[in-house]
């Protein structure tokens, strides 16, 4: 991942992926390590996240390992195998990746697929020289389909090995099959919108701009819940798109640090059903393992980082005009602000985003008894965004010192019909300043939502979900010869409640009621000094999740390469 938006080209781009032209930055190497840092064992790194229950194992208790692949080399070279069911009566299934790594290398953005479906979004933590290890177990029951019949397993993890890049991934995959008898709905079946290239054994994603991210499919007619769950992850100059400065100001600095990064600090991932605006979803802003300030994240990583939450919108009110027999168009997009030169009201474009957006996205449909044989009129819609921007300058001697912009947007979008309604409210504001000529950065973020679904076609799916993602990042950048530093500061965290509902959820990863509450405190320095690199950082992260009936509480505190604290909350 690359460093926050402040220094482009001219600067601390310099060494770039040549094979993915995505800008990145240099990881503490095996020789440049400090030499305090280094731990005579490969280290452990984890996420928090509460641990999967164990389901009963009387009628199927199964392992498959599904991959065994050292990822080096696999810049469009993904993993690809065969999976058959096993012959039990299975209804959950749980994944378990193990991943170690030593050297030098950047973290890396992965995808597993069935076939042309995205079933899982990760990422890698960054190595030491003398290695890390980390593990993830990922509930993956909601896709119960796809797992009954045989599926091609594709899966990306695009990397870079060589003699300075010399971080190879060794990873397995192992898949635990068994059965829950809380009688957990599953899908009947589950659509893609992505490009479909699982044939070709080649990953199947949209990357915007630039791609028509459609899928056009004919539903069954007797189907009575439906949900489009959607992935979409920010990478190159978006990575940071939270930090953007708003387009009309990219070029304040121009004369110290180079062009910013714009199209503003904001951004909406849209879902249109034959161009008709069925729901969005404004992204959490997540972090990777050498964001920011590589220190923060050894040995905690960041929020979410193992398992990039999807986004869900239900589509049920929808149902009464797409249950015809006939062909309709899914679409993604992704778009960012058009601040019209100046203070005041904005708009929404997908051509106001840079390079790049990682998107895909399925269909969960659940049938009922009869097929349905009444009208087709489109679902009635009222949506409202309103956007709006400021922004100023401080100048002294004909020369920009500081730049402060500020954004805040609002969305109240209904969709209803004779099958129920699907209705959210969403709020949002950003303050940025760049102080010391854009050598200071420091944003306060705040996103908020709430979604409720009521539904006449299927009561039991009925349920409510609200959510905040607070952020605020501090960044001093320090230029002396050679040596670039970076202080940074960070609070960020994470708050869902769901009233749930009875399938596994792609976006509170449970079924039935969630309660989660998440927040990462942390300082971290780091240096590039040729021969002398290092990075130093504390993270502390209080962790609580409500679900499945039980509560799971941990505090975690770390100093460097060491936990210093571990205890329940």
């Amino acid at each position: 991942m690359r460093f926050p938006w402040v220094f482009t080209t001219a600067l601390l781009w310099q060494l770039t992926d040549a094979q993915h032209a995505r800008p990145r930055k240099l990881v503490e190497s095996p020789s440049t390590l400090h030499p305090a840092l280094s731990p005579a064992e490969p280290l452990e790194v984890l996420q928090l996240y509460k641990p999967l229950p164990v389901f009963d194992l009387t009628k199927c208790d199964v392992q498959q390992t599904l991959m065994e692949h050292t990822f080096a080399s696999s810049y469009g070279v993904p993993f690809v195998g065969s999976y058959t069911p096993p012959e039990c009566d299975f209804n959950s299934v749980v994944i378990e990746w193990t991943v170690t790594v030593a050297g030098r290398q950047f973290d890396r953005l992965a995808e597993m697929y069935l076939g042309d479906i995205e079933v899982w979004r990760t990422s890698t933590a960054e190595p030491t020289a003398s290695g890390i290890v980390f593990r993830y177990q990922k509930d993956l029951s909601m896709y119960l389909s796809l797992w009954k019949t045989p599926q091609d397993v594709i899966f990306s993890l695009n990397n870079v090995f060589d003699s300075t890049y010399t971080g190879a991934f060794n990873t397995t995959l192992i898949a635990t099959f068994s059965y829950e008898s809380t009688g957990q709905a599953h899908a009947d079946l589950v659509l893609p919108i992505s490009p479909k290239l699982g044939a070709s054994g080649a990953p199947s994603i949209f990357t915007l701009p630039g791609d028509n991210a459609t899928a056009e499919h004919i539903l069954p007619l007797n189907v009575t819940h439906a949900s489009v769950s959607i992935a979409a992850t920010g990478q190159s100059n978006e990575e940071f798109w939270y930090t953007n400065a708003l387009q009309s100001d990219i070029d304040t600095f121009d004369s110290t640090v180079g062009t910013l990064p714009g199209y503003g600090p904001f951004r909406e991932v849209q879902l249109f059903i034959d161009g008709l605006l069925a729901g969005v979803a404004w992204p959490f802003p997540t972090i990777f393992t050498g964001g920011i300030a590589p220190g923060f994240w050894r040995p905690i990583v960041g929020i979410d980082a193992y398992d990039l939450r999807d986004y869900e919108i239900d589509i049920t009110p929808f149902l009464p005009y797409i249950l015809d027999g006939k062909p309709h168009s899914f679409t993604v997009k992704v778009v960012g602000i058009d601040d019209n030169g100046g203070n005041g009201a904005a708009t929404l474009s997908e051509d106001s985003i840079n390079s790049y957006w990682l998107v895909s996205g399925k269909l969960f449909l659940f049938y009922g008894s009869e097929p349905y044989n009444g009208t087709h009129e489109a679902p009635v819609i009222s949506t409202s965004p309103l956007i709006q921007t400021s922004s100023s300058r401080t100048v002294l001697n004909g020369t920009n010192q500081t730049l402060s912009y500020d954004v805040a947007a609002k969305r109240i979008h209904t969709v209803k019909s004779s099958f129920g309604s699907w209705i959210q409210s969403l709020d949002y504001t950003n303050a940025g300043y760049l102080g010391q000529r854009g050598l200071f950065q420091q944003n306060d973020q705040k996103t908020s939502g709430n979604a409720a679904t009521v539904l006449k076609s299927a009561p039991s799916f009925s349920n409510t979900l609200d959510y905040i993602y607070p952020i605020a990042v501090n960044t001093t950048y320090t230029f002396s010869g050679s040596n670039t530093t970076i202080d940074a500061s960070l609070d960020r965290g994470m708050k869902i409640s769901s009233s749930g509902r009875p399938d596994l959820s792609t976006y509170t990863l449970v079924s039935g009621p969630m309660d989660l509450s998440t927040r990462q405190i942390g300082q971290a320095s780091y240096s590039n000094k040729p021969n002398n690199s290092y990075s130093f950082g504390n993270m502390d992260q209080a962790f609580s999740e409500r679900s499945r009936g039980t509560t799971y509480s941990r505090h975690l505190k770390s100093r460097n390469l060491t936990l210093v604290y571990d205890e329940p909350l």
